[in-house]
Parts: C-alpha cells; sequence; structure tokens
C-alpha cells in the first residue's frame, strides 16, 4: 500500500511540571494505543477477542514491554469505543 517503511516520527520531551501520574498515564494511553491498532491490523475486530494473553502476544511481536492488566483493560476500551 505504501511505498516507503515506516518511520517513526521524531519524540518530543514531555512537558515539565506535572505530576508524576499524568506521565504514566499518559505513557499507558500511547501504549495501549499502539497495541490496539497492532491487533486491528493482525485481525482482531471486537474486544472480546483480545484476550491479555492475546494483547500481551502482540507486545511481544512489536517489540513492546509486556502490558499490565490495567494497559490491557486500555487496550480493549480503545477497541470499543474508537469504531
Amino acid at each position: 500500500m505504501l511505498d516507503v517503511p515506516y518511520v517513526p516520527r521524531e519524540k518530543h520531551p514531555l512537558p515539565p511540571g506535572r505530576p508524576r501520574e499524568w506521565y504514566i498515564t499518559h505513557n499507558r494511553r500511547l501504549k495501549a494505543m499502539r497495541l490496539a491498532i497492532a491487533l486491528l491490523d493482525a485481525g482482531v475486530w471486537v474486544p472480546n477477542q483480545a484476550s491479555n494473553v492475546r494483547i500481551r502476544t502482540m507486545a511481544e511481536t512489536v517489540g513492546i514491554h509486556p502490558p499490565s492488566d490495567t494497559t490491557c483493560h486500555m487496550v480493549r476500551a480503545f477497541m470499543r469505543y474508537n469504531r
């Protein structure tokens, strides 16, 4: 479909001065979005098909650290609400 390979965007530092919980939640959301996109690309369309084991297997395939149970829940939420 695309002629050029995927190149990730240049990373920018996060804004300073926020509470630590904000950074944790922000990074968790980014990770969940990446995993949700990878699962959708792999043909997992329904959140019920995305078990914790399947999400963690996809994370290993994509090269992301294994997600926590909270992040797995977020992945299913993204798949459910972002249709």
